[in-house]
């Protein structure tokens, strides 16, 4: 699903406060529900086949993308991926239609984040993450994961508006758990980020950047506290920069600009210009230890959204 969408329709939370009290038939974290069973019977799976608008590369560095394999993708929407840098697990956010109100998402059953392992080369059946209690409403998407820490954003029941979570993943009981509130001061405007060695990448549409979303970014001082946001002027235009995303080992910033991936690269400790890499409808990148790019492609027509796959690029 579109972020942009994603966080205007969260605006209508507060629609939900009259759904908590009276709403009997809402699906509680005990409950298995298969995404499948979501999504409309008449739904006609795009393939890239049937593609009228395919992602491609405009690198040498890249194949032309193509699909995961494997049974991540649906006729639902996947989106807002994360991968692991093995390249063995990848999380993202999945919601089985994506022009749906989100006081009838929030009440689906499989509306949040999902995750994929690959098994002898493909991702197998993704299973959900549950981050709520029991019979308490939320809406979780945006996912950032580095070793056992998880970092959503998430509409939930006891908060107000959008928030930023962190979740930590119970080795013994092999399931992630609910962990905390991440606190960042309300003027910093937090969006979509990318954490690397104490260095907090994210975009927002703050006061001071040079027009609509910029990428900005934050770093700790000796005793781990977050300091002032600091403007990347190197890659922020008059656009719209937003969804960064490094590589792991720090020397690639991609982000999402003009519905395509650009990719800029740190040179003597400095950000370059960035470079498109791969267009059109391709956002919200996600890089592996062998420099493989996966991201969302959503999928259009006549204007409007029908659904989004999670593809991948490979490197040559």
């Amino acid at each position: 699903m579109n972020k942009f969408i994603f966080f205007i329709l969260l605006i209508f939370l507060f629609i939900l406060i009259f759904l908590i009290n009276g709403c009997n038939n809402q699906t509680t974290s005990s409950e298995i529900i298969s995404r499948y069973d979501k999504i409309p019977i008449d739904t006609i799976k795009i393939t890239p086949e049937t593609d009228i608008n395919p992602p491609k590369s405009y690198s040498l560095d890249y194949n032309n993308p193509v699909p995961v394999n494997g049974k991540l993708n649906s006729a639902g929407a996947e989106d807002s991926s994360f991968i692991m840098p093995d390249g063995n697990t990848i999380y993202f956010f999945f919601t089985p239609e994506v022009n749906i109100p989100v006081e009838k998402q929030i009440l689906d059953g499989v509306t949040g984040i999902w995750v994929s392992k690959k098994i002898n080369g493909e991702f197998g059946e993704p299973e959900r993450i549950i981050l709520q209690d029991k019979n308490k409403l939320a809406l979780d998407g945006c996912e950032f994961v580095e070793n056992n820490v998880m970092l959503f954003c998430s509409a939930r029941e006891g908060y107000s508006g959008i928030n930023w979570f962190s979740a930590l993943f119970n080795e013994n009981k092999n399931k992630w758990e609910f962990d905390k509130k991440v606190e960042f001061p309300e003027e910093w405007k937090v969006g979509e980020l990318h954490e690397f060695n104490g260095e907090l990448y994210y975009h927002s549409e703050r006061e001071g950047g040079k027009g609509g979303l910029d990428i900005w970014k934050i770093t700790r001082n000796e005793k781990g506290e977050w300091q002032t946001p600091e403007n990347i002027e190197s890659i922020n235009t008059e656009k719209d920069e937003g969804w960064p995303a490094l590589s792991p080992d720090g020397n690639e910033l991609w982000l999402t600009k003009d519905y395509g991936l650009w990719r800029s690269k740190k040179i003597n400790g400095e950000w370059q210009k960035p470079e498109l890499i791969i267009s059109p409808l391709a956002g919200e990148a996600t890089i592996d230890n062998f420099g493989n790019v996966y991201f969302t492609h959503h999928f259009y027509k006549n204007d409007t959204m029908l659904e989004a796959d999670i593809y991948v690029a490979y490197k040559k």
